[in-house]
């Protein structure tokens, strides 16, 4: 199936893919790539999660977004993230798509982006991302980089986070704040945080303490332990991504 490309804005990056199903199910699915936020990663990266999961019914909007080196970082990705979603407004009322039960599904840096745009409701009004249109109502994170504070003192990925926030957290406390889904909780929504215990990219840690957090917070999350590596789940062959239809079924069980 080809895709619908749709644009959200001037840059060459404000663009989401539409991957529509002969029969759609009730959930629309927005799939934001990762790439610890780098412009070298781009949607290329869920056009194998969008086919897959169109085949099987689900509309999926495929969202790219500025990244680290293309004019993105604090706050244009988050800016674009949040513009790229609301945009999927237009295109489900033209194809007939119902935006009850949007579920946002994100790999590693993607996963911080999706849980991120979840809590978009609790933001104070002028923030990057305020007063969304499209709101999520359930996160799927695959190998989320769910806690910032922790991946910036760890270092992940030759130091992504200050690369990305263009700061250190004691720089800029109120960015880091808004950012880290950790800080973000609770959230409005259920999350699911699909991670591997042998990811070497993303530690298995980030999810454990966002889920445990959340979980103090009085909010709703999951802790998925799967098999394989990191980039297993985004290959619609694993076991891992496997598990993440089983949690899409269980969230919209309808045919097939």
């Amino acid at each position: 199936m080809e895709p619908i490309r749709y644009g959200y804005g001037p840059d060459p990056s404000q663009y989401a893919q539409l991957y529509l199903p002969a029969e759609p199910r009730r959930a629309v699915v927005v799939i934001v790539h990762g790439g610890y936020w780098r412009a070298r990663y781009t949607a290329e990266l869920g056009q194998a999660t969008a086919r897959d999961l169109a085949a099987r019914g689900w509309a999926c909007w495929n969202l790219e977004y500025r990244r680290a080196g293309n004019g993105g970082g604090w706050p244009r990705t988050f800016e674009d993230v949040a513009a790229g979603i609301d945009a999927l407004a237009g295109p489900a009322a033209e194809h007939g798509l119902g935006l009850d039960a949007v579920v946002g599904l994100g790999h590693s840096a993607g996963g911080q982006l999706a849980a991120w745009a979840a809590g978009r409701g609790g933001l104070a009004h002028g923030s990057p991302g305020a007063d969304p249109a499209v709101p999520l109502a359930a996160v799927l994170s695959q190998a989320g980089v769910l806690d910032l504070r922790r991946a910036w003192e760890l270092g992940l990925s030759d130091h992504a986070v200050r690369n990305f926030l263009g700061s250190d957290p004691e720089d800029e406390p109120d960015r880091f704040a808004m950012a880290d889904p950790v800080r973000r909780l609770p959230l409005p929504v259920p999350v699911y945080a699909f991670h591997s215990r042998q990811d070497e990219a993303v530690p298995f840690e980030l999810s454990e303490r966002y889920v445990s957090a959340a979980r103090a917070a009085g909010g709703r999350a999951e802790l998925v332990p799967v098999p394989g590596g990191h980039m297993d789940l985004i290959d619609p062959a694993s076991p891992a991504f496997g598990m993440v239809r089983g949690v899409l079924r269980r969230l919209d069980p309808g045919p097939p």
